[in-house]
């Protein structure tokens, strides 16, 4: 928000909370899942988007119902008749789209593998202009019921954690989608101090502030301190590949420690210098990323399979 509109928003809730508390919640919360516009902002984002949107220029696109209602847009590279091989699915964050994990998207196409990347609600080609992490999960969903079982998902960001709610099966009325192995890229481990920073931007009092956090109960059947990611990294029992930056300022590092000590399925590896943005098209972590999904055995001393002699058991539609 620029300063001015900051100060009008503040203004609104101070008017709004004072009248009742309640209804300034459910206000906050409509406003905290509103997208930013999809259109990028800046040289700098305007290039990345465009040089993005080439890399997926060759890819087929479907329209993805969400149950419930909502729709999301979806990506498939390598797909159709070509024979048994891994099937990856490939999510974004908060404000990105497919377009921006263009390099990781065309890294994976690169080794034969059917890729299959999202636009959440909200964002790139998909419709709307809001989006929770129940939508983003029941993307997910969507997004295996009409591709099939994934044999790994990556995910920056916001996308990064949805990934891992849905794999523990967090809401109650959608089924897990649980892939063979994981990648989070600069994910938060849990919501909650979000929604805080969230509540102190907007400078909203202690009772609208439980009414905005009750919304989320509302709408997803969980409580937001149930939203723990690392938890469930523990609780699934898949190889996890954490990939974070100790520089990033969006998502703190302590996150990526968070997963770590999930358990000993989960692996970190410090990308630092990329911040939270650039680490999705770094070449090092494309290459760790790469090598994680390829080895067969995680140990320090595993030897690097060529990916299409895995075996599979995903057939491509």
């Amino acid at each position: 928000m620029t300063n001015f509109t900051l100060k009008v928003t503040r203004l609104g809730f101070s008017l709004l909370q004072s009248v009742s508390p309640r209804i300034a919640g459910k206000v906050a919360f409509r406003l905290f899942c509103l997208t930013p516009s999809s259109k990028p902002k800046g040289e700098k984002a305007k290039v990345a988007h465009a040089a993005g949107l080439a890399k997926l220029a060759g890819a087929e696109g479907f329209t993805l119902r969400l149950a419930g209602g909502g729709r999301a847009h979806a990506y498939r590279l390598n797909g159709g008749a070509l024979g048994p091989r891994p099937r990856y699915l490939v999510t974004h964050g908060w404000g990105s789209s497919s377009a921006y994990m263009g390099d990781l998207v065309e890294t994976l196409a690169a080794t034969g593998a059917e890729v299959v990347v999202v636009d959440f609600p909200g964002h790139g080609r998909a419709s709307g202009r809001a989006l929770h992490m129940g939508m983003a999960v029941k993307t997910i969903a969507a997004a295996e019921r009409r591709f099939g079982a994934f044999d790994a998902a990556i995910g920056h960001s916001f996308g990064g954690a949805a990934l891992m709610v849905a794999a523990a099966g967090m809401l109650p009325a959608v089924a897990a989608v649980l892939p063979e192995k994981l990648v989070l890229i600069g994910s938060p481990s849990e919501m909650h101090w979000l929604f805080k920073d969230f509540g102190r931007m907007i400078r909203l009092g202690r009772s609208a502030q439980q009414m905005l956090e009750n919304e989320v109960h509302r709408i997803t059947g969980r409580r937001l301190e149930e939203f723990d990611a690392s938890r469930a990294a523990g609780a699934i029992q898949r190889p996890l590949l954490i990939v974070h930056a100790e520089d990033d300022k969006e998502v703190s590092p302590c996150h990526a420690r968070r997963y770590a000590a999930a358990g000993d399925a989960v692996r970190l590896h410090w990308a630092n210098g990329f911040g939270h943005r650039r680490i999705v098209a770094a070449r090092p972590v494309l290459d760790a990323i790469t090598k994680f999904l390829v080895f067969n055995d995680h140990s320090k001393d595993a030897e690097i399979i060529p990916l299409l002699a895995l075996p599979t058991r995903r057939v491509s539609l």
